[in-house]
């Protein structure tokens, strides 16, 4: 059965830094398409890097780490993106080819959030595993927004593409948990309705 939801919060109210419950009630995506530079200093991204790996972390595996695209690696990724794209969908013209080859220069910093489990763990299961990596996603956008950063967490084909994710350093059976996208955005996203949460919750 689908959640009831309610209103979104007006532009105003939304990423209230004020305190952290109010940044947690109020918390709202930037858009990729909309950011600018600057992105995080290399202090605020060695403390975004610090704040994401602190989650629940079951026998303390560690089972994901980064990848930090800046700078040219931005362009190089695109390029990676390009001609894979072409690859797959050959019939494709240079218009869609230069969207792909922007894909990752949208925003001045993106972490790649990889998910790298421990096979057959005699006490962790994997999906607790995983899991935690997406806690380190959460993390990377709650620490962002709290330093006035726009942040965005997207997939997209090339996080599930075998042949991109090889070239980008990802070894067989590791996975990306999300693309952070990372700059100061253009203009504010508006909220969207969110469920109600009596409508989600049963009592045993």
């Amino acid at each position: 059965m689908p959640a009831e939801l309610k209103e979104g919060l007006p532009l105003e109210a939304l990423n209230d830094r004020s305190d952290l419950v109010r940044l947690l009630e109020t918390r709202r995506s930037a858009s990729a398409k909309a950011m600018t530079g600057p992105g995080p200093s290399p202090e605020q991204l060695e403390r975004l890097l610090g704040i994401a790996s602190r989650v629940p972390d079951h026998g303390k595996l560690q089972p994901w780490r980064f990848i930090v695209f800046e700078g040219d690696a931005l362009e190089r990724a695109g390029e990676v993106l390009v001609a894979r794209y072409a690859q797959l969908h050959p019939g494709h013209g240079e218009e869609t080819l230069a969207q792909q080859r922007q894909m990752f220069s949208r925003a001045p910093c993106v972490i790649a959030v990889v998910s790298s489990t421990v096979a057959d763990h005699p006490k962790i299961p994997e999906w607790e595993q995983v899991l935690s990596a997406g806690a380190v996603c959460q993390n990377l956008l709650l620490a962002a927004t709290a330093m006035g950063l726009g942040a965005q967490w997207i997939t997209g084909w090339f996080a599930f593409d075998d042949q991109v994710l090889s070239a980008f350093g990802l070894a067989p059976g590791e996975r990306i948990a999300g693309y952070i996208y990372l700059g100061t955005p253009v203009e504010a996203q508006g909220d969207r309705p969110r469920p109600v949460p009596a409508s989600l919750t049963t009592r045993f």
